[in-house]
């Protein structure tokens, strides 16, 4: 089952990472529109065909949305430790990103002003300028690093772009640490294909990515809801803790999620 939103701004729910957490799907309400399509995603397997005529929230409604939405939290229970962009792939693929961005802030310190703003990315779109000065703006720039190399992170994340792992290191490495790097650890199989990115060779790879970027927090975590791939092992809680002390050993802070 694909777990897809089709609200605009929905919860908030409770997040693992993130405490209260207000969702915001930038993207269409009854499909995925992603450059990944991760054998672990919630939102199911991309579709076959994309719809070329989805229609996409304006900047306009989204601040409406949202910001009715903050009105109704603000002193209640529920109101948002964070303002989460996840939603139904992508959220950098919205060709408004950047003035979203600006919307959200400005709402944020309005309404909510100790909730931080989130946003989790899969980092393909880091290269255009304009996002990467988006994400300069909020509180937790999550970016995916799935594996040490191009082979695993291929075969993990089945991207439809072209990965330049080189490149995208460096492009992490320009957030001079206000970057946070989220990596699902997995084992499995894909179309008779064998994934593992927890292999020696891969974790090594991996922390020396992770010795470049130098990201402000690491966050580690296992499958937690059903994978559009269904041969796939969760990890168990003493394999995340060892992989989360190499990257302690480096005098990184890490959380891990198992």
């Amino acid at each position: 089952m694909a777990f897809l939103t089709e609200d605009l701004v929905f919860g908030p729910i409770h997040s693992r990472r993130l405490g209260n957490s207000l969702g915001v799907n930038l993207l269409p309400k009854f499909g995925k529109i992603c450059t990944f399509n991760c054998v672990y995603c919630e939102c199911g397997w991309n579709p076959e065909k994309r719809d070329e005529h989805a229609k996409l929230p304006t900047p306009r409604e989204y601040e409406q949305t949202l910001e009715n939405a903050l009105r109704g939290l603000v002193g209640t229970p529920k109101e948002p430790d964070s303002i989460t962009f996840s939603g139904n792939g992508e959220p950098t693929l919205h060709p408004d990103f950047p003035e979203i961005i600006d919307i959200t802030v400005r709402l944020r310190d309005k309404y909510v002003p100790k909730a931080v703003i989130s946003v989790l990315t899969n980092g393909t779109r880091i290269h255009d300028e304009k996002v990467f000065k988006a994400l300069q703006k909020i509180d937790n720039n999550i970016c995916k690093l799935d594996g040490g190399t191009v082979g695993i992170i291929n075969k993990v994340n089945l991207p439809n772009v072209k990965i330049d792992l080189e490149q995208y290191v460096k492009d992490l490495q320009r957030f001079e640490g206000q970057v946070i790097i989220q990596t699902l650890f997995v084992r499995g199989e894909h179309n008779g294909m064998i994934i593992d990115n927890t292999t020696d060779e891969e974790i090594k790879l991996w922390l020396e990515h992770l010795k470049k970027i130098k990201p402000r927090k690491t966050m580690i975590y296992v499958i937690d809801r059903e994978t559009p791939e269904k041969n796939l092992e969760k990890l168990s809680s003493d394999e995340m803790s060892k992989i989360a002390e190499k990257v302690k050993s480096l005098g990184l802070n890490v959380e891990y999620y198992s």
